[in-house]
């Protein structure tokens, strides 16, 4: 039972009507990245209406969350945290089977068998299908009413976006910094000279937009019939090399770099190349870049995980030519952080009817996790980090977790709960004698499930794990090499990173009844 003061409080918070709108109390779900999914349909990467057969799955066995990672146009990039643009989907992920018109798809049986993804290849595939879509059904697409009503919509960000994918093609995808003059610094002046290639570029890229959008809301729609959640994941920083920075220069400290100081585990610090926000340019123009932003993700999401919610408070900038140690924090001034986070935070509540969850994970002050408390915003708890580090460094009981947070087991960033507890034998071993447990270096199933049993039935209000970590439970359902489970190293480049994809079919993820099993017992009460 949730106590009536726990709820009382979070309907008197600034997040208040966000929670009321979805309900204040125990939701659980899975998360996932578009990519690794993979159906009988899909060709090499997992599609938008891939996810449509998940929504009654879930909500089936008692979940009512499905979490995704960043779904921006990420141009030929495979790191989804690595946008073009703040506001376009990626066309990579397009369902080419349920296209309008039911186009004939040429056999992709071989992309799809691939274990990892082949971000060439399959990028490759679909823009000459969908080109040769365009030329076929373009003209009949622009003429519907719905398209025009989607151009009209997403204005703010639609031609310019358009105008920048165009240029980048056409420029062999050199970043805006090395274009021509005329191009890098184009004149809205000059719209109306624009050559017939780009405008035929710019047709392209908005037909590809239409779609995009119209198959993630579609999923949306079906998420709302079912009483399913769908929560977005929405990074702090954008590219420098995005169609945001190259129209909105003046929003953007370009003279900086986003990173982190020095810390044990990183002891020179970290430089992430992204630019930083000019907060009193944003405040100037009433912050509308941020606000149309989150207008937009709300078509398509429910909820949003806030990437680095500690960098609205304080931000660690760092001179361009200089070393990630010799960076400072912005604003300078400490006693600025909270009522500079906070202000920014009411703005992202009153930009959407969507309940931002922060990642607040690392180092972070205090003072900042009691202030998003206070708002009713949510951070997260990873199981295996929860410590008393400041005294005797025991694991904290998961019950104990504040209601306004959400519980996971691991994030696309960390290692899977079997490799942590395989590779990390000191803190694995802490847990299970905290527990009372018999440590082994293999992960048994029956502690496996009593990890996740408890991810589910702590203090939070919010218990989503990677789906994963539900796979893992049934023999057969997870690559046989538990590294092969990971979806991201931070820090490092590797043709492994993003390119995980699940062992099973969505199909037969599905009609497991294994599975669906196990999953009901791990939130039965």
């Amino acid at each position: 039972m949730i106590e009536t003061s726990i709820i009382h409080n979070i309907k008197k918070s600034a997040a208040g009507q966000h929670w009321q709108r979805i309900g204040i109390k125990h939701h659980h779900g899975i998360v996932l990245p578009l990519f690794s999914l993979k159906s009988f349909l899909s060709c090499g990467i997992g599609e938008y209406p891939d996810l449509l057969p998940l929504i009654p799955w879930v909500r089936s066995i008692g979940f009512d969350v499905i979490q995704l990672l960043p779904l921006n146009d990420t141009g030929r990039e495979s790191s989804p945290y690595n946008a073009l643009s703040a506001f376009a989907l990626n066309p990579i992920h397009l369902g080419l089977h349920q296209l309008p018109f039911s186009p004939e798809v040429p056999n992709c049986s071989s992309l799809n068998q691939r274990k990892k993804i082949n971000y060439p290849e399959v990028y490759a595939f679909k823009d000459s299908f969908l080109r040769q879509y365009n030329a076929k059904y373009g003209d009949q697409l622009k003429e519907k009413a719905d398209y025009q009503s989607f151009k009209n919509k997403a204005a703010f960000w639609l031609f310019d976006y358009a105008r920048y994918k165009s240029f980048k093609v056409l420029q062999n995808w050199k970043p805006w910094e090395e274009w021509f003059p005329i191009l890098r610094d184009f004149p809205q002046s000059l719209e109306s000279e624009l050559s017939d290639q780009v405008v035929k570029e710019m047709d392209y890229q908005i037909l590809l937009q239409y779609l995009c959008f119209h198959q993630l809301e579609s999923v949306k729609q079906s998420a709302d019939a079912h009483g399913v959640y769908i929560k977005g994941d929405i990074p702090i920083l954008i590219n420098r090399d995005s169609s945001d920075v190259w129209r909105y220069r003046q929003l953007f400290l370009l003279e900086f770099s986003a990173g982190a100081p020095p810390d044990m585990y990183a002891k020179e610090g970290q430089k992430w190349g992204f630019p930083l926000y000019s907060w009193e340019q944003m405040a100037i123009k009433s912050y509308q870049w941020w606000c149309e932003r989150l207008h937009t993700a709300s078509t398509c999401y429910h909820l949003y995980r806030l990437d680095h919610i500690v960098g609205f408070f304080r931000i660690w900038a760092i001179p361009l030519a200089l070393a990630p140690q010799l960076g400072h924090y912005i604003p300078e001034n400490q006693d600025e952080w909270i009522p500079h986070g906070k202000q920014l935070m009411q703005v992202m509540l009153d930009a959407s009817g969507m309940l931002p969850i922060g990642e607040d994970l690392g180092t972070i002050p205090p003072e900042v996790r009691t202030c998003l408390r206070s708002l009713g915003i949510c951070g997260t708890k990873v199981v295996r980090w929860e410590r008393s580090w400041n005294t005797d460094k025991q694991y904290i009981d998961p019950k104990n977790y504040p209601p306004e947070s959400m519980t996971t087991v691991s994030t696309h960033d960390s290692e899977t709960l079997a490799e942590w507890w395989k590779n990390q034998t000191n803190e694995a071993m802490d847990y299970a004698a905290w527990h009372g447990w018999t440590y082994t270096p293999e992960l048994k199933r029956d502690l496996r499930e009593k990890i996740i049993y408890e991810s589910h039935h702590s203090g939070s209000l919010f218990h989503i794990n990677l789906l994963q970590e539900y796979l893992a439970l049934i023999p057969g359902m997870t690559w046989e090499n538990i590294d092969d489970e990971r979806i991201n190293i931070p820090g490092t480049i590797s043709d492994r990173n993003w390119t995980y994809r699940f062992r099973p079919f969505i199909e037969e993820i599905i009609a497991n009844p294994d599975l669906q099993a196990a999953m009901r017992d791990v939130i039965r009460v």
